[in-house]
């Protein structure tokens, strides 16, 4: 068990490297397949045994072998996380004896991580990513929810932010959410359904506020400063599928 655990572990680690390079060239329009890495800084390549998930980063002391800047640590922290996101979600096969629901909730943390990370520093969430997380979607949830669940969900979650945006648009003169959040909340509703989304856009929303708030008064940032709200629907995500007694805990609106 310790060999077949410790085995997932590392195929998670190899999943997670991947992972770094999608979060870092899909925003920049590049090929996630080729070229093959270089250092940003100097274009060294790449050799294969630099590339080694965490353990390159060890052996080179988190600089590059050429020029010597500096790697940096978010990369093996990627890998570790969705290698323990694999170890976390295998026992679901054991337990729904289905690599299905594995392959699809492991695809799905692995989503939202790079959405994360790449609003954080883009502030945008990538039509490609949204697409594949349609695309595996949809027949989860024809297969496991009946069709009022997915289907009024999906367009609770898809057209009530519109709404709110268009509205916004009409009274102030500005664009509230972005596409990429609308299209995440719609492929969320199919997955949480109705009353799962409601919760998920009104506590991301009491979060994202907070938040804001707090960075406005420490005047780390201004009204007029555009704050990245797709982590603050990820993370309220992440929590209604994977701990949802921690979000239940929290949930103001749960009755």
């Amino acid at each position: 068990m310790i060999f077949i655990q410790t085995l997932i572990f590392i195929n998670g680690c190899l999943i997670g490297s991947f992972l770094n390079v999608v979060i870092h060239r899909l925003p920049l329009n590049q090929s996630v397949v080729t070229p093959r890495s270089r250092c940003p800084k100097c274009n060294h390549l790449i050799r294969w045994y630099e590339n080694f998930p965490v353990l390159s980063y060890i052996f080179l002391r988190g600089k590059c072998s050429a020029c010597k800047t500096k790697i940096s640590i978010r990369y093996p922290l990627v890998e570790i996380l969705v290698g323990t996101f694999a170890l976390n979600l295998f026992p679901d096969v054991i337990n729904h004896n289905s690599l299905v629901i594995f392959a699809y909730f492991f695809s799905v943390s692995c989503i939202l991580l790079s959405h994360l990370l790449i609003d954080l520093d883009h502030q945008i969430l990538p039509d490609k990513i949204n697409i594949y997380f349609l695309l595996i979607t949809l027949p989860y949830v024809f297969t496991n929810y009946d069709l009022y669940f997915w289907l009024v969900g999906g367009i609770i979650g898809f057209f009530f932010p519109l709404l709110v945006t268009w509205l916004f648009y009409k009274i102030r003169g500005q664009i509230g959410l972005g596409g990429g959040d609308i299209k995440l909340f719609g492929i969320l509703g199919l997955l949480l359904g109705p009353f799962g989304i409601v919760h998920n856009i009104f506590m991301s929303c009491m979060f994202g506020s907070i938040v804001g708030i707090i960075l406005i008064l420490s005047k780390k940032m201004n009204k007029e400063t555009p704050l990245a709200f797709g982590p603050y629907i990820i993370v309220v995500a992440a929590l209604q599928i994977f701990l949802p007694e921690i979000f239940d805990l929290i949930n103001p609106f749960s009755i």
